[in-house]
């Protein structure tokens, strides 16, 4: 059956549910307006662990378990896990995830992995090729700093177009059914939410090469999926109760408004980014907002599957964007290339 759309979108015959998920999130995240949303917050970002990148992979494995238990089912379950991180050769989750023995595809989209590997899990499952799948993706702001930017103990100073990096990990469970696993009672799970279609993001570089704005180099990337989508589902922004990008932050947020604007969409009431929802931009000082993997991940677990959980919302898109850029290309003068993939979430009726 012929399920794709236009020229980069899929809609689903019958949807993928998103059975359950987990968030696990580091001190300062659970500071900021969502803390109580999380399931868990660490008391220390280096959780226990002697380096940055085992907390960050400590984080994976936690999300893992957690997501797991909520969902009723346990690792035998699982076909496939789709994970990544920001590291390189995304050895969080290399090293996070090894102990559950589950065949791995690792995914590598930058701040867009939840998207990516989401939107993964969903063909994987409504194929027919996996039951249940995990998609799980991370990052932490102590080994992303180290990663791209500088060790902590060189003291830079951050622009204020600069985003904070969020210390946090989400897993999701797929499955093609809208009940199913056990609860502590042997009742059957219901679903959280359904994916019906998504829209394959592209890399687009306007040639930027500020990686202190990644909102900026971000949003072109934002915008082109967001008008393949509305083109390839005929629709427009008042379709949607939202359109939640994954990290553009404020910087980031007004580029891609104006950009939408000359391609003929007004969604200034409708966007919402999850880098300016999970920190306080009064008591916290995160610059332009969040960013990382874990941003656009921890946000729709546990704040953005909530309001479709209690009715707030009916149908969301979700946009998490990613910078594609390395050590290697920066040192060497490259521009920023950006990518964003979305997805139409809709609440369970």
């Amino acid at each position: 059956m012929d399920q794709s759309l236009g020229k980069a979108s899929v809609r689903l015959e019958k949807p993928v549910y998103i059975i359950n998920s987990a968030s696990v999130v580091g001190t300062k995240e659970g500071q900021g307006p969502l803390g109580l949303l999380f399931d868990k917050v660490g008391q220390d970002d280096m959780f226990g662990c002697a380096t940055w990148e085992e907390a960050e992979s400590t984080l994976q494995r936690d999300a893992v378990q957690t997501a797991l238990e909520k969902a009723g089912v346990s690792s035998d379950d699982i076909s496939f896990i789709y994970a990544g991180d920001l590291l390189g050769q995304s050895i969080a989750t290399s090293f996070g995830l090894s102990s559950y023995q589950i065949p791995l595809f690792g995914v590598y989209g930058a701040c867009s992995t939840c998207g990516e590997a989401l939107t993964l899990g969903t063909m994987a499952v409504a194929g027919g090729f996996a039951s249940r799948v995990l998609c799980v993706t991370s990052s932490h702001f102590a080994s992303a700093e180290k990663e791209f930017r500088f060790p902590l103990e060189y003291g830079n100073q951050r622009p204020l177009s600069a985003t904070w990096t969020v210390t946090g990990a989400a897993a999701f469970v797929l499955g093609g059914e809208k009940c199913q696993g056990s609860d502590k009672n042997g009742g059957k799970m219901c679903a959280r939410a359904k994916i019906t279609g998504f829209t394959v993001g592209k890399i687009v570089d306007y040639g930027l090469k500020d990686s202190m704005n990644m909102g900026a180099c971000m949003a072109p990337a934002a915008a082109s999926t967001l008008e393949r989508h509305f083109i390839d589902y005929n629709s427009q922004p008042d379709d949607y109760d939202k359109i939640i990008t994954g990290d553009l932050g404020k910087v980031g947020q007004r580029v891609l408004a104006d950009m939408m604007s000359e391609k003929g969409y007004d969604i200034s009431g409708k966007h919402m980014d999850c880098g300016i929802e999970i920190y306080d931009s009064e008591s916290q000082d995160t610059h332009a907002g969040g960013s990382g993997c874990g941003c656009s991940a921890v946000t729709l677990s546990a704040f953005i599957l909530k309001q479709l959980e209690d009715e707030n919302w009916r149908r969301i898109l979700f946009a998490p964007t990613g910078a594609l850029l390395s050590k290697t290309s920066f040192n060497e003068g490259k521009s920023v290339p950006g990518i964003a993939h979305c997805l139409v979430i809709e609440r369970c009726d």
